[in-house]
């Protein structure tokens, strides 16, 4: 199972109800990186071969193709596709769901989850 590292636009309890459910999460906001910018919590996702998780699109595609371009650690991406923020429980059983589905996570991968 995917090891998991939510960042600073996901709600901290996600990774608490997640970890209830046996996953292996933790959060931007638990390990001092909520300030911290896209391409830095790129980098600590990677650096503890973590898929990141978020509901940034955008800046996190054109993160992943840097990242592919020059050769730099990246153990996957999901975006997260969700209704609202206050959607802890359904996130974390959707995470779960979809890491049992992919046991392993390609580098350079990047995979949407809706929620």
């Amino acid at each position: 199972m995917p090891r998991f590292y939510l960042d600073a636009d996901l709600s901290p309890k996600i990774a608490e109800i997640a970890r209830g459910l046996g996953l292996d999460v933790v959060s931007a906001h638990e390990v001092g990186m909520s300030e911290a910018e896209d391409s830095e919590q790129l980098s600590q996702a990677a650096s503890g071969n973590r898929v990141l998780g978020t509901r940034n699109r955008d800046d996190f595609l054109q993160l992943t193709l840097e990242a592919y371009h020059d050769r730099k650690p990246h153990a996957g991406v999901l975006i997260i596709i969700s209704g609202g923020k206050h959607q802890a429980s359904r996130t974390a059983h959707a995470l779960a769901r979809w890491g049992a589905a992919h046991p392993v996570v390609p580098r350079y991968a990047i995979a949407w989850l809706r929620v």
